[in-house]
């Protein structure tokens, strides 16, 4: 059985005591793949160091989250588009738009937002996309940016029904997580209407820790306790899950 976390922040300073044991535990626990989000150039050091040191496992990202876009934005937009000069990177992300914390930047979030789209469909790369409190937003720069060259991941989708066809009708798999385990998560309640072929496995890490570790740090071991729920809910077997939704991120980031 190989796991494939599309979505896990390893370089994270939350990890800098037990970076490697954390890692070690994901792979014996049968997550193979991490594919590793940016969040501005502070930590781009930190990725490399990170894809140095396992190689065969991690695939990185090159991309501005939209609660860092400030007003060096468009600076942090050029980092995000020398970086594919001169690394490999497998997709665009996490960008969107964000606006639970703070509007102030909600023009600068789009601007950032579009262009960063516009950078993966000219390099050929999927889009991996951040949206809290923001699904009208984002659709409707989906909308204007759609084609057969824009496709890739909503991570950590936490949206209605509804919303979920909508953001597979722009050829976006649903990053599935720790939240598909809580009680108030609401998405449980409508996943097993989703097809598979639609679904990738996420954790997050090291946010949004899945029960039994909700309020704990989250690492990509915890991926399994995703894996476990989604066969609940599907009523399929655990590994055959595994299988489907690894096969599904090679879909997206082409590895």
């Amino acid at each position: 059985m190989i796991l494939t976390d599309t979505h896990t922040h390893l370089y994270s300073e939350a990890f800098d005591e037990d970076r490697k044991i954390v890692i070690e535990r994901a792979i014996k626990n049968g997550v193979q793949r991490f594919f590793i989000p940016a969040i501005d150039s502070t930590y781009t050091k930190s990725m490399l160091d990170l894809k140095n040191s396992f190689p065969e496992h991690m695939f990185l990202m090159s991309g501005l989250h939209p609660t860092h876009v400030k007003e060096n934005f468009k600076d942090e937009l050029s980092h995000v588009e020398e970086l594919l000069l001169s690394h490999k990177y497998y997709a665009i992300g996490e960008i969107g738009m964000d606006l639970y914390w703070d509007k102030t930047f909600l023009r600068e979030q789009q601007e950032a937002f579009r262009f960063q789209i516009q950078l993966a469909k000219k390099n050929k790369l999927p889009i991996v996309i951040h949206c809290r409190d923001a699904f009208d937003e984002v659709f409707e720069i989906l909308e204007e940016e759609k084609s057969k060259n824009l496709y890739g991941i909503f991570h950590c989708f936490t949206g209605t029904f509804e919303q979920a066809e909508k953001a597979i009708s722009y050829q976006m798999k649903l990053g599935i997580g720790g939240v598909v385990t809580f009680k108030n998560g609401k998405i449980d309640a409508f996943l097993k209407n989703i097809d598979l072929k639609n679904i990738v496995l996420e954790t997050d890490a090291p946010y949004l820790s899945p029960v039994p570790y909700r309020g704990k740090r989250n690492e990509s071991a915890y991926l399994v306790n995703v894996l476990n729920k989604l066969s609940s809910i599907y009523n399929i077997d655990a590994e055959d899950i595994a299988n489907i939704t690894t096969k599904n991120s090679t879909e997206v980031f082409g590895v």
